[in-house]
């Protein structure tokens, strides 16, 4: 991938070696990029170090993105270590199990808060963040992960699928307000896939013998699959995408019924 040699790129939510983001920080390592990888709380951290190490990631760093003084934390270690940044990943995401497993309307206050702050408005705070580093670099690219529960109605996705719809809107007026610095912004939908996060979502079986049957091409996709998008835009390919929500998912989004 042309434009990644050397490039320095921040990826927050790898949890395990399932994970898309996992398979997005892999990508971007084997294009040349240089890795940052965070971790939330021990059991993470145990996780995330032996895959860091297997990619040669430059730093392994703590952030709750719930925490403003975490995310300072992060960008000024990394502006330290780098004095700038390249490109930055956001693949984070969560609902409390309550809010995904029952019905819409039953929704707690706290939950939608939840959903709501850790799935979209830490695109804002990280973007925030994250934009004196960019400026150093002369610009460069952000991307997040959404999926199309933010546009359609997915059984036991709930209040995720209105916190994605936040998600897609804040990558729009990001996109608007950081393009002038030379700052792109974009988000790839991908299909369901088989993650820590998914197994959250009940019936998440079935949502993937649907996908077989009724996506164009008949089958599911793979991380390996959205992160070489991801690896796209976050290079010289992407120069001139910004703003958008961009579909890996064997067009399972075209499908009316």
């Amino acid at each position: 991938m042309a434009g990644l040699e050397k490039k320095r790129a921040l990826v927050l939510g790898v949890a395990n070696e399932r994970s898309i983001a996992w398979a997005i920080a892999r990508a971007l390592s084997a294009a040349g990029a240089r890795l940052a990888l965070t971790f939330v709380g021990d059991s993470i951290e145990r996780r995330v170090r032996p895959l860091a190490a297997e990619i040669g990631a430059e730093l392994v760093l703590p952030c709750d993105v719930t925490d403003d003084a975490q995310v300072a934390a992060l960008f000024g270690e990394i502006e330290r270590a780098w004095g700038g940044l390249d490109v930055l990943v956001h693949a984070v995401a969560y609902a409390q199990r309550e809010d995904l497993a029952g019905r819409f309307v039953e929704t707690s206050r706290s939950g939608f808060h939840t959903a709501l702050d850790v799935s979209a408005y830490s695109l804002v705070a990280l973007s925030r963040g994250a934009l004196p580093l960019l400026r150093a670099a002369g610009g460069g690219s952000i991307v997040t992960l959404t999926f199309d529960g933010s546009n359609r109605v997915y059984p036991n996705y709930n209040v995720m699928g209105v916190a994605k719809a936040a998600l897609e809107s804040a990558v729009r007026y990001l996109a608007a307000d950081l393009g002038p610095e030379g700052v792109r912004v974009n988000a790839v939908s991908a299909g369901p896939i088989k993650t820590l996060s998914a197994a959250g979502i009940r019936d998440f079986r079935q949502m993937l013998h649907v996908v077989e049957e009724r996506a164009p091409l008949r089958r599911n996709v793979t991380a390996e699959e959205v992160a070489s998008l991801v690896a796209m835009l976050a290079a010289d390919e992407g120069r001139a995408i910004t703003g958008q929500v961009l579909h890996v998912d064997a067009g399972l989004s075209i499908v009316a019924l």
